[in-house]
């Protein structure tokens, strides 16, 4: 698994933006994801690449307290920001 953290300095407050590719996981990718919702900050965003729209996942990111956007950039490739509440 890698992750990999940016920070997006065109904003007036700089956000910190870790990055999981759940493509590079081998085998399920949800106690990945939710180790890493867990170490984000209030102050980070997480942007997660999967395979497919993470549908399932909605539900999760509701329940704990997290907002999300995806878009699909390929047939094979979704993008799923996250941010805190």
């Amino acid at each position: 698994m890698t992750t990999h953290d940016t920070t997006d300095d065109t904003t007036a407050d700089a956000q910190t933006t870790r990055e999981l590719d759940a493509r590079e996981i081998d085998g399920e990718p949800f106690g990945a994801i939710t180790s890493a919702l867990a170490d984000l900050g209030d102050d980070e965003r997480l942007v997660l690449y999967n395979s497919f729209e993470p549908e399932p996942l909605y539900g999760v990111l509701d329940q704990r307290g997290f907002d999300h956007e995806t878009e699909e950039v390929a047939p094979d490739e979704w993008r799923v920001e996250i941010e805190p509440r």
